[in-house]
């Protein structure tokens, strides 16, 4: 399973240069949303945005309901996300959100692997052996 961070939902959503990528990896069938990251992605494209939380909420709900399942989160990938930012975060050179925490410890709990466009994301899921599918940012740079 591959899991979606927030900026890879969220740059398919503004047609960024990761737009095609991600849209064929929810063809791929086996990816995934934090349940963070879902309420990442509405928040960014609404609040910072400007995009009308109707118009998102009925591009998300079918998207949900077909190829790209919410994965909740419990206990022990709380405990993994708060390893990873115990252990990484740092304000100017890895801004790791709780987020993105929860991202990589649901990713360390499933054994999946991320798909992200953000460099801090990226560079710790590398550090600890998890997959990463690495999507081009707004600028078509790659993590």
């Amino acid at each position: 399973m591959i899991l979606l961070d927030a900026t890879a939902l969220v740059g398919a959503f503004l047609g960024e240069p990761s737009a095609d990528e991600v849209e064929a990896l929810l063809r791929g069938g086996d990816t995934g949303i934090t349940s963070a990251n879902l309420a990442e992605v509405i928040d960014v494209l609404v609040r910072v945005f400007g995009n009308d939380l109707d118009a998102v909420e009925a591009r998300l709900v079918p998207l949900i309901a077909t190829t790209l399942p919410v994965v909740g989160l419990g206990e022990a990938e709380a405990r993994r996300a708060a390893e990873f930012r115990i252990s990484y975060y740092d304000r100017r050179v890895a801004p790791l959100s709780l987020a993105d925490c929860l991202l990589l410890g649901a990713a360390r709990v499933l054994n999946a692997g991320v798909a992200t466009s953000d460099a801090p994301v990226a560079g710790t899921a590398r550090s600890e052996g998890l997959e990463v599918v690495a999507l081009r940012d707004s600028a078509g740079q790659r993590p």
